[in-house]
């Protein structure tokens, strides 16, 4: 068994719950994934995470959306410390990007929470700032619900990276 997945199966409550919430900002989906201990291997693991976040409602959202900065930002309001880590590795081409792009971000970032009230999400990992402004840019055309969902998948693929970066460390 992965020594991170033996200790969190043994770790205490508050521990295992700490653990899962850097990795997705939901403490109801942490408290699931917690209640469903001890996970036999990371396969399993990553498969619960899904299961878990499927049965999430709209109104557990907005709560895992306020842990992410927006894209080119350094820090959300609400993030624990290895969220914020995880962010700044996932963001980390904004880091290089010229300031016009960064400009650009900012601005259509002002928009996107103006039009749907939360953050733009999107899984950032191996996407360059230019590529998350495009992104960024076409979502805005969804209708509220159809971005909602949008946000939501975006914000499974991020937990799934951050799982497998937590079992790993």
């Amino acid at each position: 068994m992965n020594s991170t997945l033996a200790s969190w199966n043994s770790a205490s409550e508050a521990e295992a719950l700490g653990a899962m919430i850097a990795c997705c900002g939901s403490k109801r989906w942490a408290a699931a994934m917690v209640a469903l201990r001890p996970a036999v291997n990371v396969p399993e693991l990553s498969e619960a995470a899904d299961r878990v976040w499927s049965k999430m409602e709209e109104a557990d959202w907005p709560e895992v959306f306020a842990c992410h900065p927006h894209i080119g930002e350094l820090k959300a309001a609400r993030a624990s410390a290895q969220s914020a880590t995880w962010s700044r590795q996932e963001q980390s081409s904004a880091n290089s990007a010229e300031d016009h792009v960064l400009a650009e971000l900012a601005d259509a970032n002002l928009l996107y929470e103006q039009r749907f009230g939360f953050t733009y999400i999107v899984c950032a990992t191996g996407k360059r700032a230019e590529e998350m402004l495009l992104i960024l840019k076409g979502r805005l055309g969804n209708d509220h619900a159809t971005e909602l969902r949008e946000a939501a998948e975006q914000q499974r693929q991020i937990t799934q990276i951050r799982l497998g970066k937590w079992v790993i460390e």
